[in-house]
Order: structure tokens, then C-alpha cells, then sequence
């Protein structure tokens, strides 16, 4: 058994800028003022129509992300309709093989684990190998397996989705769970993506 913290990455990391530069493109088309553009436009140009709610043309760039977290987080993750998701799936997955280290993994939680929780946790690694050796499938043998198991699943969506998942999933009343992780996200992206995100 092994427990780890959850993280994330981008699939490619975005350029910042020529997606500014891309975003002016669109919404200059609505205006027809395509002659406005400049080398440093780009960046005003988006900020006033984030400021004005001209969200449409932000959605012209998207951004693949590859998360480790627990599968709690990814039920929330899924729920924003407005992306694409590609799932570690525990139907397929065999934790016994030596690609899993022969173990389960779990994501460590935002609180502190008790002796009683981390028992508990390699009771079902082992009852799950157990039944896995008498011959259930992986997908039935998962039957057993909490939210806390670590998955990896790849999102991607366009700008405007992603201000919208981190508007929801970084307020105070969200799972402390997805919002550790989320919080951490945004901080990457607004170093990656100015003005994108620096509203949030």
C-alpha cells in the first residue's frame, strides 16, 4: 500500500501569449477593428472583454491537464460537462500487476490520517488482492476499492470552462479536497496564462 500527494501538469504547457494573441484575432472579427492590432494589444484587448463578459471569444483555446488526485475528486471533475475527460479506469486496471507495484495507492487526504485509517486502508488492499487471486476480474474486485484510490485522468477544456471549474471548485465551500488542488491549478495558470485568469 502506498499513499500519495495528489498533483497535476500540464499535457503541453500553454503559450500565454499567443493564445492572448489568438483570442484578439476572434473578437477583433466581431468589430471588424482587426487594423487595432498591435505586438502589445492582445493583452488589454482580453482583459476589457473578460471585464465586459465577451466570454465567447475565450473559448477559441483550450488546455489539457493531467491530474493524479483521488477518484472522490475526479466524480466532482466529471460533473462539468463542458470538457473531455480520459480516466485511469479500475475496470481494466489490475493493482496486483507489477506496472501498479503490486499495490493499491491512495491520495493523501487534507487531514491527518489515524492508525485506525491507515489499517483500515491496507485491510482493503488486501482483501481486494485476496479476491482478486480467487479469481474475481478487475472490475468486479473494485467493488471494494474507496474514493480515496489514486486515479490519473486528463481534462481538457476550453478557457472559459476552466474559469468556471475554478471559480466553483477554489470557493470556500467546496470539498477541501478538490480545492487544494484546484487552488494550487489556478496559481499555475495564471503564471502561465496572464490575464486569463488573474480575476479569479
Amino acid at each position: 500500500m502506498k499513499i500519495i500527494r495528489p498533483r497535476w501538469e500540464f499535457v503541453r504547457e500553454p503559450d500565454g501569449l499567443d493564445m492572448l494573441r489568438h483570442i484578439e484575432e476572434a473578437g477583433r472579427l466581431c468589430y471588424k477593428s482587426e487594423s487595432k492590432i498591435t505586438e502589445e494589444s492582445s493583452s488589454n484587448f482580453v482583459r476589457n472583454a473578460i471585464k465586459a463578459g465577451h466570454y465567447s471569444i475565450i473559448e477559441h483555446c483550450n488546455i489539457s491537464v493531467r491530474i493524479i488526485t483521488d477518484r472522490g475528486v475526479t466524480h466532482e471533475l466529471v460533473r462539468h460537462r463542458l470538457a473531455s475527460f480520459s480516466q485511469e479506469s479500475t475496470r481494466y486496471c489490475n493493482y496486483s500487476k507489477d506496472k501498479f507495484d503490486a499495490q493499491v495507492t491512495y491520495i493523501e487526504p487534507t487531514f491527518k490520517l489515524s492508525e485506525s485509517d491507515v489499517s483500515l486502508l491496507k485491510h482493503i488492499e488486501n482483501h481486494y488482492m485476496c479476491r482478486l487471486d480467487e479469481g474475481l476480474t478487475p472490475q468486479e474486485a473494485r467493488y471494494f476499492l474507496p474514493n480515496g484510490l489514486k486515479t490519473e485522468i486528463v481534462v481538457t477544456a476550453n478557457i472559459r470552462e476552466w474559469r468556471h471549474i475554478f471559480k466553483l471548485r477554489t470557493s470556500p465551500k467546496s470539498h477541501p479536497q478538490i480545492k487544494e488542488l484546484t487552488e494550487g491549478m489556478l496559481i499555475g495558470f495564471q503564471k502561465v496564462m496572464p490575464v486569463l485568469f488573474d480575476d479569479i
